[in-house]
């Protein structure tokens, strides 16, 4: 099932989390869309590219400037879409938002701790499964959070300022049904370890 987090306008991360499911960060392009770059036919024509490479090419750029917005704030990209997913779903467990973002328990583990050692998560026990652990989003979790947003806010308006708003809301709802048709079509990628830019500080 599709998830939606009404950050920002929701397209950026709905694009890297739909990414993660056709190419994982380092994937060979041409492994993943067959044909990425468009060619020119016999007949001189130029083909079109595939969907599948220009979401890849949209998301690599999308990525850096987020990656880089983001270190201003003092927070990585994973780290921002935890803090993000638990502003909208409070007290889910860290395999629940391993699950949710195709990475391992202990990758995520690994970004929780970070953000609880800054103070802008907490943890505390379940109170009937007192081994699980249910995180929250801090007061000073969600002042840093407000500001990345407006940092995300940016890039958007960039990434979609050409277009009308009825074309955003045709795109929102295109990116949803491409990735639930893919998690429909073929079992979830095996969760992985995070990337190295992109993990806890």
């Amino acid at each position: 099932m599709v998830k939606h987090i009404p950050i920002a306008s929701g397209l950026s991360i709905a694009l890297v989390g739909a990414v993660q499911r056709i190419a994982p960060i380092g994937t060979n392009v041409e492994r993943v869309t067959g044909a990425a770059v468009p060619t020119v036919g016999s007949a001189g024509r130029t083909t079109a590219p595939r969907v599948g490479y220009l979401v890849y090419r949209v998301e690599r750029r999308l990525r850096a400037r987020l990656d880089e917005e983001l270190r201003v704030h003092g927070v990585s990209t994973p780290e921002y879409v935890t803090l993000s997913l638990l502003r909208e779903r409070d007290g889910l467990s860290c395999a629940q938002l391993a699950r949710w973002a195709l990475v391992t328990p202990q990758a995520m583990n690994l970004v929780i701790s970070g953000l609880e050692r800054r103070r802008l998560v907490r943890r505390r026990p379940d109170p009937k499964h007192r081994r699980v652990l249910r995180a929250s989003v801090t007061v000073k979790g969600l002042e840093v959070l407000a500001d990345c947003d407006r940092s995300v806010d940016q890039i958007e308006a960039d990434m979609l300022g050409d277009l009308p708003p009825e074309t955003v809301e045709v795109v929102r709802g295109a990116l949803g049904s491409c990735a639930h048709s893919l998690e429909a079509a073929s079992p979830p990628p095996r969760p992985r370890p995070l990337s190295s830019r992109g993990g806890s500080r």
